[in-house]
């Protein structure tokens, strides 16, 4: 028999709320009666049959049968969060976006996803990652859609269908799951070119982002802002993370999708509870709407190009801080619903043949997703003005209608609603920007389309020789999970009219000969913003890992304050859990980390194997296995991988610099150092603002 206490304590108080989940303290039905077993169906006898006549079971059954609804076609997985936005003021110019006035706080939430994997997949995987905004603001709400890379796969939506189904798991099979490493995906892109700026972006650094946190955001099409007197400029939208942005090596990548699969949306909300409040500036870039739509030869319709910063800075125009960690994963991050057609007076669509689809579709995909046509009332999704719509009834109608006259025009209900004519001083009333459109019906596209390589060129030769380097593994993984040759050779010979270099790297991985080029190719300005090697960056909220060894150090408390000072989070890393002899709380012990959780290794005093370090109990511990041994096996392996990352490993004393010996790591390589407690702070911060020791590995070209 189940016994059960009315509230049973919580290990994680700290967490979770211990209040009840719902108003009543007592279990009821979902009708509020109250019931006084919930764990025993109604039987003929204590052995018999179950009646048809127990409303409870039925109604507890029935639920939990219809828990799950469906998930997102594309961005099933995603992590989301609450914060505000803040106005700078400066938009006034060329915007009458009333959150756009000086110092305007918005409410907001933000939800970040994979595009490619199912709810279930990793979190990791080399993909799109999905940054949608949605601003709760005094006009109504409005959803800024986009992505981590300004490009897309396709110039039109009527292909979007196409590229989702060759980048989802091959039909037969239903594999591989969150992956572009299989054959229908390079079929498609390699036939289809217009995807090739695209997946040069996703095989790059950015297709593995270190964090949500440090990740930036782009709205991908050109908008339309309307300023005082109807005045329209063109703009494209920017998420500028105050962290950086930075990604993850494809073995830390590996190694959280085994390890941690929810390795970025545990970062998230770790980060959020901790205090360390994720913050992204809002920019735009401004165009002229002259009516040709292209900026210095670039068509600013075509989703597959960007324009670099260069040539158009970036102005930033306000702040966002995510300091809200959701209650209920379902009913907000996976109930909440974005749509590009959620606008507020002074923010239009344009002509982008993408964007136009995407406004079809995203109402669409409620209807199933969230049961009918009132998706706009669940709470995530409500708009916090007043609304008077005029729609009734449907599935999930959950207001309760006054007056009898839902139409217009009316007597019977006074007239109203009035229509909103220049309400609250709007300079322009619409959402819909005034233009004349004429032309021939036709399927077809602009001769300006057609280039679908130099941007391509111009992302791959404006980043560091090491993000090349990292690019050319992508592409001959990728391809080299490939079973069909054709695909690989077809592929290849787009990477020739890209770049010859990466060509004939990836041809040689492949054992294909390396093709030439068919046309030619312009060589585009570089532009140096697009590398993520370079900059310092803020430490905030990152990782540093403090290894001990039995007792732990004698100042492990001291320093840990000292670099919690400095806005990184210190984990103490020690033989097994409990506490240090200083009364430091254990984090992690060496059965349970690996490198993938820090930033940064400190490593004090000695580090000599533990009791448990046998191979039957933990695998990790069987490197060098009936090797004397001057550190633990797991030690070594955390630092052997911490080096490989090119994260910095800092040492306090000789003893704990042993680990390193026992390693085998070269001597006096760059981020790896002796250093004592007082200077340890500094180096640490100033190691780890630059994200990765990049001097340790110096490529070529």
């Amino acid at each position: 028999m189940t016994t059960e206490s009315a509230h049973p304590t919580n290990p994680e108080a700290d967490r979770r709320d211990k209040a009840p989940g719902q108003t009543s303290k007592h279990l009821t039905t979902s009708q509020g009666s109250p019931l006084t077993d919930t764990d025993h169906s109604l039987k003929v006898g204590e052995r018999g049959p179950i009646l048809l006549q127990d409303h409870h079971l039925r109604e507890k059954i029935m639920h939990f049968d219809h828990e799950r609804i469906p998930e997102r076609v594309v961005h099933a997985r995603g992590a989301g969060a609450h914060g505000k936005f803040v106005s700078y003021g400066n938009a006034a110019d060329f915007c009458v976006a009333d959150f756009l006035k000086p110092n305007k706080q918005t409410d907001v939430f933000v939800r970040f996803s994979t595009v490619a994997g199912s709810r279930g997949s990793m979190d990791t995987a080399r993909d799109t990652r999905g940054f949608a905004t949605k601003f709760y603001t005094e006009e109504g709400v409005f959803d800024l859609v986009g992505n981590n890379i300004p490009v897309f796969f396709i110039q039109d939506g009527i292909k979007f269908p196409d590229i989702v189904h060759a980048v989802k798991p091959e039909p037969d099979r239903e594999i591989p799951q969150a992956q572009s490493a299989h054959d229908t995906f390079w079929d498609f892109v390699s036939l289809h070119t217009p995807a090739q700026a695209h997946t040069m972006w996703n095989m790059s650094d950015r297709g593995i982002p270190r964090s949500y946190r440090m990740m930036e955001g782009f709205g991908v099409h050109t908008f339309r802002m309307i300023g005082p007197g109807g005045k329209a400029s063109l703009v494209k939208f920017h998420w500028k993370p105050k962290l950086g942005v930075h990604s993850l090596t494809w073995e830390e990548a590996q190694l959280a999708a085994g390890a941690d699969p929810d390795f970025h949306r545990r970062d998230l909300a770790d980060a959020i509870d901790a205090g360390a409040y994720p913050e992204w500036e809002l920019g735009v870039q401004l165009f002229e709407d002259d009516g040709t739509a292209t900026f210095q030869g670039i068509d600013l319709l075509d989703p597959t190009k960007f324009v670099p910063e260069e040539l158009c800075p970036v102005q930033l125009i306000g702040k966002m801080v995510l300091d809200r960690n959701p209650s209920n994963y379902f009913a907000e991050t996976e109930q909440v619903a974005f749509h590009p057609g959620h606008l507020v007076p002074g923010i239009d669509i344009t002509d982008d043949p993408l964007l136009q689809a995407r406004l079809f579709s995203y109402l669409d995909t409620q209807l199933t997703r969230l049961g009918g046509p009132n998706f706009a009332q669940i709470p995530i999704n409500s708009p916090k003005n007043p609304v008077n719509d005029m729609f009734r009834d449907g599935y999930h109608q959950h207001n309760i209608h006054e007056g009898i006259a839902p139409y217009k025009p009316n007597s019977l209900d006074g007239g109203c609603p009035f229509m909103a004519e220049l309400a609250n001083g709007q300079e322009f009333p619409a959402l819909e920007y005034p233009q004349e459109t004429a032309g021939t019906k036709q399927r077809s596209e602009p001769v300006s389309f057609s280039d679908h390589y130099s941007q391509a060129r111009l992302f791959y030769r404006s980043l560091s020789a090491q993000e090349r380097d990292h690019i050319k593994q992508a592409y001959s993984f990728e391809l080299g999970k490939c079973a069909d040759n054709t695909i690989r050779e077809r592929q290849v010979q787009c990477l020739a009219e890209i770049d010859a270099d990466l060509a004939a790297a990836v041809a040689s991985a492949l054992g294909l000969p390396a093709p030439a080029p068919q046309q030619d190719i312009d060589d585009l300005p570089l532009s140096p913003a697009l590398s993520q090697v370079g900059g310092t960056w803020p430490v905030d909220g990152r990782q540093i890992g403090i290894v001990v060894g039995l007792p732990g150090y004698p100042q492990d408390k001291e320093l840990a304050e000292a670099i919690r000072a400095k806005g990184m989070t210190p984990l103490i890393v020690a033989p097994h859990g409990g506490k240090t002899e200083s009364g430091m709380e254990v984090d992690r012990t060496y059965f349970t980390t690996r490198s993938i959780e820090f930033d940064a290794l400190v490593l004090a005093g000695a580090l000599p194997p533990a009791a448990d370090a046998q191979v039957p109990l933990d695998t990790k511990a069987g490197a060098g296995v009936g090797v004397p041994q001057s550190a633990d096996p797991r030690v070594v392996l955390l630092v052997q991988e911490a080096y490989r990352q090119s994260k910095p490993i800092l040492c306090l004393d000789e003893a704990a610099y042993g680990a390193v010996n026992a390693a085998g790591l070269p001597s006096g390589d760059p981020g790896v150092e002796l250093v004592d407690a007082d200077s340890l702070p500094g180096v640490l911060e100033d190691l780890v603002s630059r994200h990765r020791v990049w001097g340790r590995f110096p490529a070529e070209g």
